[in-house]
């Protein structure tokens, strides 16, 4: 059996979640979502723990959110948690990119690029806003130029990357991640999706790098194509290490930034040489990001 904890929190402190790591020894898995996009203050939080929490923990946990309300710990029966959401995961269209999982393999038309993605343990079944944005960024990148040397930072499920080396086939294509499980669940994701590892062109590598200064990234740049699906702290962190391996008349796709959060990451990468290639979008709920940078 596991517990879930849950309560309504309003939407800023929905958005900067504590880091139980520093205040647990065994945190529960956090998740937060917007139940009704009618009331968009309005953000529940659930909490799941593998063991019964007792008082101390729940009440620990609630008193770090002073907008919490409504807070109920229910037990959940014993049920097949992966095969259930797959089923609440339906396939989503960026263009001619199609994101499916295998119960909705029917879903593939013709001329479609179908990426299978499974409900796992890293970032990016597509579903999300902030990959959604990326692939069709990829899609409309792809009607004005031709990539040939690709990164693909944050990685997650390996999706972008995936989607980066369908569009561009003669592309050298690296995706990477601070992560190994991540790693390893692309590469699982690449096996199921035929596409081949490698290093050279029409191939995808892997790699496990903490930063852009690690070798395996390091050493293939300056990057005509970069993708980063990561969070706007990150993201403007990342700032000058991301601006420096972008080529001449390169191109540099965000996400994982909330709409006011643009403007700050935007001015991060202008400051290195970076300047939007098409209108910011000031409306969407998670931006995509789409910077070039000039050519002498």
């Amino acid at each position: 059996m596991s517990w879930a904890l849950s309560f309504g929190v309003n939407r800023a402190e929905a958005e900067t979640l504590p880091d139980l790591f520093e205040l647990m020894d065994e945190p529960p898995t956090l998740n937060v979502e917007e139940p009704d996009p009618a009331r968009p203050d309005d953000w529940v939080l659930t909490a799941y723990f593998a063991d019964q929490p007792d008082d101390a923990t729940v009440a620990r946990i609630v008193a770090l959110f002073p907008s919490a309300s409504g807070v109920t710990l229910a037990e959940l029966a014993e049920q097949d948690w992966t095969t259930l959401s797959q089923r609440d995961l339906k396939p989503v269209r960026a263009g001619r990119f199609i994101v499916h999982t295998a119960d909705h393999a029917d879903a593939v038309r013709m001329g479609d690029w179908p990426l299978r993605i499974e409900a796992g343990l890293a970032f990016g079944t597509g579903q999300h806003a902030t990959t959604h944005g990326c692939l069709a960024a990829i899609e409309r990148l792809r009607k004005y130029r031709d990539f040939r040397n690709i990164a693909d930072i944050g990685t997650g499920t390996g999706v972008l990357a995936m989607a980066a080396a369908q569009a561009h086939r003669n592309a050298r294509v690296i995706a990477s991640d601070i992560d190994l499980i991540a790693i390893d669940v692309a590469a699982e994701n690449l096996a199921l999706n035929h596409f081949a590892a490698g290093t050279c062109a029409g191939r995808i590598a892997l790699a496990v790098a903490p930063g852009l200064s690690a070798p395996a990234l390091h050493d293939r740049a300056p990057y005509d194509l970069v993708l980063a699906n990561i969070l706007a702290p990150p993201l403007i962190a990342l700032a000058r290490d991301l601006s420096a391996v972008i080529a001449p008349g390169g191109v540099l796709v965000m996400a994982g930034l909330l709409h006011h959060q643009q403007r700050a990451v935007a001015n991060a990468y202008r400051r290195h040489g970076l300047v939007p290639a098409w209108p910011i979008n000031r409306r969407a709920e998670w931006p995509c990001l789409v910077l070039t940078r000039k050519r002498v």
